[in-house]
């Protein structure tokens, strides 16, 4: 582990960081002790943003728009991004910023529970970020695939749970059972679902990238 957390530093001390007011955000954030993507996972966020070129992007769990602004900033002068929100306090901040820095007007924000909110979204999204209550991951789903377009990316945040994600269930604090049960669920789900193609990644904390067939 000492050795993944060296080469990790290592990697990350390469990246040549962000746009001004991102690197500026991010500080903010840890900061303020608010959860936002690591170094790692922005850059693997970027390389996709230029790579898949994304027109219709869902993101499932906004905080302070940390990282959809990242990927407004880095993606085509025609994406649009949805990202949904229900934590009444981190709401205002991400309006705030990106009424500040989303200057080319491609974000919306969706206030409410992400469960809600998917049922009312119509298919047709090229790229789906999840990065919300990681116990949910494996209920919203369904929704998610359903939107999803054909040869679209689901991208799925914080999937190894700092390395509980291997460990028995009784290793794992009472609280935290559910959570590691469920997201053990939905690693098995997205790697046997028939309409997938989902690579696992030791990036950030844990990322899967899915590719609908």
């Amino acid at each position: 582990m000492v050795e993944q957390d060296r080469m990790k530093a290592f990697i990350n001390s390469l990246d040549k960081g962000n746009i001004a007011y991102l690197d500026e955000l991010e500080k903010e954030a840890i900061h303020n002790d608010v959860p936002i993507i690591r170094k790692d996972t922005q850059a693997l966020l970027k390389f996709l943003m230029s790579y898949s070129k994304p027109l219709n992007i869902l993101e499932v769990g906004c905080a302070v728009g940390f990282s959809a602004l990242l990927m407004a900033e880095y993606s085509s002068k025609d994406t649009r991004i949805t990202t949904i929100e229900k934590y009444e306090k981190r709401i205002p901040v991400a309006k705030e910023n990106f009424s500040k820095y989303d200057t080319d007007h491609k974000i919306t924000l969706l206030e409410g529970d992400a469960m809600d909110i998917l049922k009312t979204l119509s298919p047709g999204y090229d790229f789906i970020f999840m990065d919300a209550a990681k116990g949910q991951y494996i209920n919203f789903l369904p929704e998610c695939l359903r939107i999803l377009k054909t040869g679209g990316i689901l991208v799925s945040d914080n999937v190894l749970q700092d390395g509980d994600v291997i460990e028995s269930r009784f290793a794992v604090t009472r609280r935290d059972r559910t959570i590691h049960a469920r997201m053990r669920e939905y690693l098995y789900e997205l790697k046997h679902n028939d309409s997938l193609n989902t690579v696992i990644l030791t990036v950030g904390d844990g990322m899967t990238l899915s590719v609908k067939l």
